[in-house]
């Protein structure tokens, strides 16, 4: 396997797809792989502990914040809504349909800024859902402001604050949600703009509908503002906003040890209960914002193609990141970038170390 994914990784530098990058794979708390190449700023090689943003690949960390204070308290996934937030425009509807983007407020009655947490507060009891379980579609953005006042409710803190406290610093992680400290600033890669694909913008249904300002996927997009260029994530305000949808900073070694939390073996400072939950599918099909087939757990994305071995989950992060565990094998992958690419879903320069660490499901 690490030969094959040092052929895959070298490979993707030397077709110009990548300007620093690393790649890390462990296995039943052993590292079996770390690599990373290429430069992290101007001047700057990347380095095995370089830092980046992972943007949605915070969400099943987030979420699993979120589930562990449920549990300590005696709630589980089933808890409808509303006894949690009566003003929640689906009262009848599960924390679990929630997570799993089975709500319909992907987008909200108006952009609001994720700093203003009364604002998005006050816009998510104003939204009419544009669906209701069993249907679904991801919630790129709106998903941060839902996931976070539901922390508050259950255990008065942050997810923030309770990632830094309970998961990140025991365990050192490098893995923040927020709390860098600005000794870890100067090892933070700068992000690159996505570059215009050969060809022109893609025509696809999705795409269609993503550049056309009065849709729906638009909005689900842009319902949260601020920190919306690559410019503009290269700053400490952008490393330490602490949004639960988008606002982790990591290493390959970070996002991977994340991961090797989730399998059920050896000690964890999540219980089984949560990851069970964390892993168990709770909608497939198709997606209203995405427009294809996608499927869901309390928080993490299942893996849908056939490159992955079956009961993988994980989460993309915007610009091509892309993280996973396959609890049968005990293995965990983690890939981390910083010159963008355009999709939300893995490309093909994911999909082509996937296959040299999951050889069987290519």
């Amino acid at each position: 396997m690490r030969e094959a994914l040092r052929r895959a990784f070298e490979c993707n530098f030397a077709e110009g797809v990548e300007n620093g990058a690393a790649v890390c794979v462990m296995q039943r708390g052993r590292e079996l792989c770390h690599l990373y190449a290429g430069m992290a700023r101007p001047g700057i090689a990347w380095a095995e502990s370089t830092l980046v943003p992972v943007f949605s690949a915070t969400k099943p960390a987030a979420a699993a914040c979120l589930l562990q204070a449920m549990w300590e308290r005696g709630f589980s996934p089933m808890l409808e809504l509303g006894e949690l937030w009566p003003e929640f425009p689906l009262p009848r509807a599960t924390v679990g349909q929630l997570l799993s983007h089975q709500c319909g407020l992907a987008a909200l009655v108006e952009p609001v800024a994720w700093a203003d947490a009364a604002a998005w507060c006050s816009a998510i009891e104003r939204t009419c859902p544009a669906w209701c379980p069993p249907e679904h579609g991801y919630h790129p953005q709106t998903f941060g402001p839902l996931v976070e006042e539901l922390m508050r409710r259950v255990c008065g803190m942050s997810i923030s604050d309770f990632w830094e406290q309970r998961i990140r610093r025991p365990l050192q992680l490098d893995f923040y949600i927020g709390h860098v400290p600005e000794s870890a600033f100067e090892r933070i890669a700068y992000l690159q703009a996505p570059r215009l694909p050969r060809g022109g913008m893609p025509r696809d249904a999705f795409y269609q509908e993503y550049f056309n300002s009065g849709s729906s996927v638009y909005r689900a997009f842009h319902s949260i503002t601020g920190q919306e260029s690559a410019r503009e994530m290269n700053t400490p305000s952008a490393w330490n906003s602490a949004n639960p949808a988008r606002g982790g900073v990591a290493s390959a070694r970070g996002l991977a040890g994340f991961y090797q939390l989730l399998p059920g073996e050896g000690e964890s400072p999540f219980a089984p209960k949560v990851r069970q939950w964390l892993g168990t599918p709770q909608c497939r099909g198709l997606d209203k914002t995405l427009l294809q087939s996608t499927a869901f757990t309390c928080g993490a994305m299942c893996e849908p193609l056939s490159l992955f071995p079956q009961g993988s989950y994980g989460h993309a992060g915007a610009g091509g990141c892309h993280a996973l565990v396959h609890p049968g094998s005990g293995l965990s992958f983690a890939y981390v970038m910083n010159r963008m690419q355009l999709g939300v879903l893995p490309t093909q320069r994911v999909l082509r170390l996937l296959s040299a660490v999951f050889p069987e499901s290519a």
